[in-house]
């Protein structure tokens, strides 16, 4: 629950430009049972003293701009940061305390060296005492049983041109990122260039392509009338791994090579808050017993390929007959 403030806290410490938005996120309730769900949340989070409140359809239509929701849960710890430059501002940080990044070298072989283990790359190797396998969906190297618990969920996001300023104050007037409670969810936030950025579950490949885009202007449409027709200058898509029981994994996959995966879609906040734990036990100044999760051994998930044929062409089924006017 606190993990976002650790990223924030990083932010401002290293003096990262990744566009900290720190007013909080709105969950967004699709009609009664989306409602009874955060409903059920906010009580569960109010009862540990989170800074969460649930929000009634007119305070969620003057918060969001619209009054396509029954309401909202607004989660004032939270916010949203652009994901890439916090990754490069990072990277930064860490070369400016000695850290050596080396990019565009895959693992590819890995063998134990005397106590610790040397890592092959095409162009050479380095040896350590510690492994830290922390590819999480995007493993495709050395211990493939990372990848193979973790079911694959592809996710899109499209941004707008930038909007006018009448539009910038009516929608999200105070920046909060949102999603909805759709099983198919839709996500929106305005990055600082004031392009609106939406996205949802689906892969911007093959036919899902031209489906999922005029999905997003048909669902922009019936959330934000007074938008009109915009033009989409920005698309992207990547992978979420997914487990079973939707909650991460510790794994001591070898002596002294550990991991942490499976973040669900949550991976900017808890990784951060995994891997500071990971470095510090490598460091030696936490125990096993100390960490967040159990060690637990990789398991492969259960009809891992048949779940994501499933999510990759359901999305596709259910965009091209979604919010049709």
């Amino acid at each position: 629950g606190e993990a976002p403030r650790a990223v924030f806290d990083l932010v401002r410490e290293h003096d990262i430009a990744c566009e900290p938005e720190t007013r909080g996120t709105l969950h967004c309730a699709v009609g009664a049972a989306g409602l009874d769900e955060i409903t059920r949340r906010a009580a569960q989070w109010q009862a540990r003293g989170a800074d969460v409140r649930l929000l009634d359809a007119e305070e969620t239509a003057a918060q969001v701009g619209s009054h396509a929701y029954a309401g909202a849960l607004l989660d004032r710890r939270a916010g949203t940061i652009q994901p890439l430059a916090y990754v490069r501002g990072l990277a930064q940080a860490a070369l400016r305390h000695g850290a050596r990044i080396h990019t565009r070298s895959p693992a590819i072989r890995t063998e134990r060296a005397g106590a610790g283990w040397r890592v092959a790359t095409t162009g050479g190797s380095v040896t350590a005492d510690w492994v830290v396998v922390a590819t999480d969906a995007y493993g495709k190297g050395p211990w493939p049983e990372i990848r193979a618990e973790q079911v694959h969920l592809p996710y899109f996001n499209i941004a707008t041109e930038p909007l006018g300023d009448d539009l910038r104050r009516s929608i999200l007037p105070e920046r909060q990122g949102a999603w909805d409670t759709r099983e198919i969810l839709s996500s929106f936030r305005f990055d600082q260039a004031g392009r609106l950025v939406f996205g949802s579950v689906g892969a911007l490949r093959g036919t899902g392509a031209p489906i999922h885009r005029a999905w997003a202007r048909r669902a922009l449409a019936r959330i934000f009338p007074e938008i009109g027709k915009v033009a989409f200058e920005a698309e992207w898509y990547g992978q979420i791994g997914m487990t079973d029981d939707s909650l991460p994994r510790f794994h001591k996959l070898a002596p002294n090579v550990i991991a942490f995966s499976g973040y669900n879609g949550r991976g900017i906040a808890p990784g951060t808050v995994f891997g500071r734990l990971l470095a510090a036990h490598v460091a030696g100044r936490i125990g096993e017993a100390d960490l967040p999760l159990p060690v637990t051994s990789p398991v492969e998930a259960r009809l891992r390929r048949l779940k994501e044929a499933y999510y990759e062409w359901g999305a596709q089924f259910a965009h091209f007959a979604d919010a049709r006017l």
